[in-house]
């Protein structure tokens, strides 16, 4: 299977998401969900790398490194996304939510040495105004909340998910995929947990069949899996142009939507879908680009 179909693999999964998180979250509190998804996810993986002994990690800097990926990518990640849906609207969460390959592609250039051409550039920003159009209907009707707030977890997880991918393709190759972010998730949950503990009743949780099918849902196939076949991606491709495809998340939505719940597309959106694409495209356009390691 070819890298870019990986990718659009793993944003249609990361879609599918959503969907799943609001079926969950009325049967149970918002940190002890997300906590039980990571943990679930990281045995998921940890469990047959045990089985089939695969390498762990051993060194202080890869636990080091695992434990801040976990921090980022699944406590902040996790956090910033299961609450700030009390406080801000859909289009809100999806503009800010996408400045992250923006955020990226900056760090990116420092750490890892990876730097856009003028067309990946261009890419990037077209890719994001696609986004704004797309989100601009919910924007336009926004109406009350608690915004500041609501805005500050959006930037939480934007920014622990930022990081973590720039780590992430920093160790990519270097532990197994199944180990390395199997640990992380379970690492992840534990903060999560420890958060809950003091913040929730984690024993509020009705054990229904929609909560159960959102839980597994969201912890094997959108966890799991997900985050099984990003590493692998990630010591193949530079991560400006994978992290690219993550403007297709919305755009994956858009069309669960249209096929699920008979949703129409109006012409604005269609053309900030347009854009995007465009935009994509332009990110991983034959070219000159640097980078600080072997891919």
């Amino acid at each position: 299977m070819s890298h870019t179909a990986q990718i659009i693999i793993v944003m249609f999964l990361w879609a599918i998401c959503f969907p799943l998180i609001v079926m969950g979250l009325p049967h149970a509190p918002h940190l002890t969900f997300a906590a039980m998804r990571a943990f679930l996810a990281g045995a998921a993986l940890l469990i047959p790398a045990m089985i089939m002994k695969r390498r762990q990690p051993r060194d202080l800097k890869s636990w080091l490194m695992l434990g801040a990926i976990g921090l980022g990518a699944t406590t902040l990640g996790f956090f910033g996304m299961f609450h700030a849906s009390e406080f801000v609207s859909p289009g809100i969460a999806t503009v800010i939510a996408n400045t992250q390959p923006l955020m990226a592609a900056v760090l990116a250039a420092v750490v890892l040495k990876e730097h856009l051409d003028g067309k990946g550039k261009a890419g990037l920003l077209l890719g994001f105004t696609g986004i704004v159009l797309i989100a601009l209907p919910s924007l336009l009707s926004d109406t009350g909340g608690n915004y500041a707030l609501g805005i500050f977890y959006i930037i939480l997880g934007a920014v622990g998910i930022t990081l973590s991918n720039v780590l992430i393709r920093y160790m990519a190759g270097r532990i197994d995929a199944l180990s390395a972010m199997g640990w992380q998730l379970v690492i992840g949950s534990l903060f999560l947990a420890v958060i809950a503990l003091f913040t929730e009743d984690m024993s509020a949780v009705t054990w229904n069949v929609p909560f159960i099918l959102s839980l597994l849902g969201l912890a094997l196939p959108g966890t799991a899996l997900a985050y099984w076949l990003w590493y692998r991606v990630l010591g193949e491709v530079e991560l400006n142009r994978a992290n690219a495809f993550s403007f297709l998340v919305p755009i994956f939505g858009l069309a669960m939507g249209v096929v699920f719940y008979q949703e129409s597309i109006s012409v604005l959106t269609a053309s900030g879908i347009i854009l995007t694409v465009l935009g994509i495209v332009l990110v991983n356009w034959p070219g000159k680009k640097t980078t600080g390691r072997e891919a």
